[in-house]
């Protein structure tokens, strides 16, 4: 994969050799049908119309209503369609080597930090047309506003929210990753525990001490 140089994409100061793995945006599409909920819009719109349709006292009224109801079923959809093109066009998801970072907002972008020490764990949910939905469960004691996260946020999980990286292109390869990333830093950190001089070792103990060790 090409080397990314972090610095263009984020607002901070690049700790020494961490590198950007993958970075994206969500599809429009997919967050107007998923986080925005076009498809029920949709069903609700096109049941009303059927209904109201039914109801009318001869075809021309019913033709009449029918086009009043679906005209404002297009708005809503247009103006659903422009929020998720919005909310696509300003968000930015990066995974690098330490931590998954979500740039979130439209009038007042901010930049959520999630070192992968905060992160319990991932998922990943497939859809149809290619894209995913990955969320990240935060170890206890870490919490992020579900409204500061909407719409990159794991839907109805208000009580522990779940950030989530939304209509993602390539999903299952965004999704392995994420998981790769994951696994390699959980490692990482488990080497250096084993790796660290233990404060109950003699020998140990007197050189962090600054004593000689003895023979």
């Amino acid at each position: 994969m090409k080397t990314v140089d972090l610095a263009k994409l984020l607002p901070s100061d690049v700790p020494a050799g961490e590198q950007v793995l993958w970075h994206g945006r969500p599809e429009v599409v997919g967050l107007m049908r998923r986080a925005f909920r076009a498809d029920f819009v949709l069903a609700y719109f096109a049941a009303l119309t059927i209904w109201n349709a039914a109801s009318a006292a001869d075809f021309a009224a019913a033709a009449l209503i029918a086009g009043k109801t679906l005209l404002i079923g297009a708005a809503a959809l247009a103006l659903l369609a422009l929020l998720a093109w919005a909310h696509a066009r300003a968000s930015l998801y990066v995974v690098t080597t330490r931590r998954l970072v979500i740039k979130a907002g439209v009038a007042l972008p901010i930049f959520i930090n999630l070192p992968f020490s905060q992160i319990e764990s991932a998922a990943v949910k497939l859809h149809s047309d290619g894209t995913a939905d990955i969320p990240v469960a935060i170890v206890k004691g870490q919490r992020v506003a579900y409204l500061a996260l909407w719409p990159h946020a794991r839907p109805l999980h208000f009580s522990q929210p779940q950030p989530a990286l939304r209509a993602v292109a390539n999903g299952a390869e965004v999704a392995d990753t994420l998981s790769r990333a994951l696994l390699a830093a959980s490692s990482e950190t488990d080497a250096k525990r084993q790796a660290a001089p233990s404060p109950s070792g003699g020998d140990a103990a007197d050189a962090i001490a600054g004593r000689p060790a003895a023979a």
